[in-house]
């Protein structure tokens, strides 16, 4: 499914047009990306939550030379699973 995907179904189901439901999806999308990048987390009940996970700085190697890099600490988004959305899909 894709994001033109999404705005056809949003569009027939909430009985608005395309140009509405796709500032509707934007904006949704938007705004969880915005918390996350504040480092908040978004919690949509029943679906799940989007949150930001801070990832270790570790050792690497390049596969092209097997020269040992250093990869740096970073932040990353993730998302974990509501229990309905986990049911749905078993």
């Amino acid at each position: 499914m894709t994001k033109g995907d999404l705005v056809k179904i949003l569009a027939k189901k909430a009985k608005c047009s395309k140009a509405c439901a796709t500032a509707c999806l934007n904006t949704i999308l938007d705004e969880i990306t915005n918390a996350l990048a504040k480092g908040k987390t978004v919690a949509l009940t029943g679906f799940g939550t989007f949150l930001v996970a801070k990832r270790k700085a570790r050792t690497g190697r390049n596969p092209q030379t097997g020269e040992k890099i250093k990869i740096p600490a970073r932040k990353v988004p993730r998302f974990k699973p509501g229990k309905q959305l986990k049911k749905a899909v078993k």
